[in-house]
C-alpha cells in the first residue's frame, strides 16, 4: 500500500520546534517580527546590523561559520561557494582569506545589500561575486556549487520557505550547509551579551531569533516533505549552533566556471 502524498498544508502548520514538539516549546514560540524584518526603518535595521556584526566578531561566529563550509569541501580543488543571506559578507571574505582556491558568490535577497557588497572588499576581490539572490528561488544551473551555506539566517524563513531553501540548495550545491542558533530557552543567557554589542534594538531581535530558531526535528521534517528525497544530518555546535547538512543522491556537477567571478550587473 502506497503512503499517502505529503499535506501541502503541512509546512505551514508545523511549530518550529517540529511535529511533535513539546507544550512548552510551542509556547516559546513567537510570531512577532524582528526590526531587521519590518520595512520603513532602515536606521533602526543598521543599528540591528552593525550590533550583529559585532556579536557575532566578538563570538567568533564567522570563523565557526568559515570552518564549517571548509569542512564541506571535500575532494573540489577549487570549491565553488554559494552564500546565500551574506549580509555584511565577512563570512565570504573570510572563507576566501583562509582558503586560497576557493570561489565564493555573496548573495542576498536586498540589492541595496548587495551594492554594499560590491562597494566593499568582496566587489574587488578576484574570486568573489556579490549577486541578489533569492534563497528559495535561486537562479543557478544543477550542480553549480560544492557547497551553498546559509548562515544565522534561516529562523527569517516560514516552514514553506525553508522547504523551498532545501529543495533549491540541494539542486544547485552537492551540499547545503545550514548554521543558526539551537532552539533551548538556556540560549537566552546570550541576551544581556546582545544588548552590550548592539543596544536594545539588538537586544529584541535577538531574542525574538532565539524564539523563531528552528529545532532539528523540524528541518528534518521539512526535508521529509521535498520532491526530491534528501540525506539530513543534523547536530549541535559550540557555543549553541544548529548544523544541519542537506545532499541530494542524483547530485551532477556543472562545468566549471571561470576563475574570475566578479561582475557588476
Amino acid at each position: 500500500m502506497n503512503p499517502p502524498p505529503p499535506d501541502p498544508a503541512a509546512p505551514f502548520a508545523m511549530p518550529r520546534g517540529g511535529p511533535a514538539a513539546a507544550r512548552w516549546d510551542r509556547l516559546y514560540e513567537t510570531d512577532r517580527a524582528e526590526y531587521i524584518d519590518r520595512p520603513g526603518n532602515p536606521a533602526t535595521t543598521r543599528r540591528v546590523l552593525r550590533g550583529l556584526d559585532r556579536f557575532q566578531r566578538l563570538t567568533l561566529g564567522y570563523r565557526t561559520c568559515a570552518r564549517l563550509t571548509a569542512a564541506e569541501f571535500g575532494p573540489a580543488p577549487h570549491p565553488r561557494v554559494l552564500e546565500l543571506g551574506a549580509g555584511c559578507g565577512r563570512l565570504a571574505y573570510g572563507i576566501l582569506r583562509a582558503h586560497p582556491t576557493a570561489r565564493v558568490t555573496a548573495s542576498d535577497v536586498n540589492p541595496r545589500v548587495v551594492e554594499e557588497l560590491r562597494a566593499g572588499p568582496l566587489g574587488r576581490h578576484p574570486r568573489a561575486r556579490c549577486a541578489v539572490v533569492d534563497a528559495t528561488a535561486i537562479d543557478a544551473p544543477a550542480g553549480a556549487y560544492d557547497v551553498a551555506v546559509m548562515a544565522m539566517s534561516l529562523h527569517h524563513l516560514p516552514p514553506a520557505g525553508v522547504l523551498a531553501l532545501l529543495r533549491e540548495g540541494t539542486r544547485v550545491a552537492r551540499t547545503l550547509l545550514l548554521v543558526d542558533g539551537w532552539r533551548h530557552p538556556l540560549c537566552l543567557a546570550s541576551v544581556p551579551l546582545m544588548f552590550l554589542t548592539g543596544g536594545p534594538a539588538q537586544a529584541h531581535d535577538g531574542l525574538i531569533s532565539l524564539r523563531k530558531v528552528y529545532g532539528a526535528a523540524a528541518v528534518r521534517a521539512l526535508a521529509g516533505m521535498c520532491a526530491a528525497p534528501l540525506r539530513v544530518h543534523t547536530r549541535f555546535a559550540l557555543p549553541g549552533y544548529l548544523v544541519a547538512t542537506a545532499t541530494r543522491s542524483s547530485y551532477a556537477p556543472a562545468p566549471a566556471v571561470p576563475t574570475r567571478l566578479r561582475t557588476r550587473k
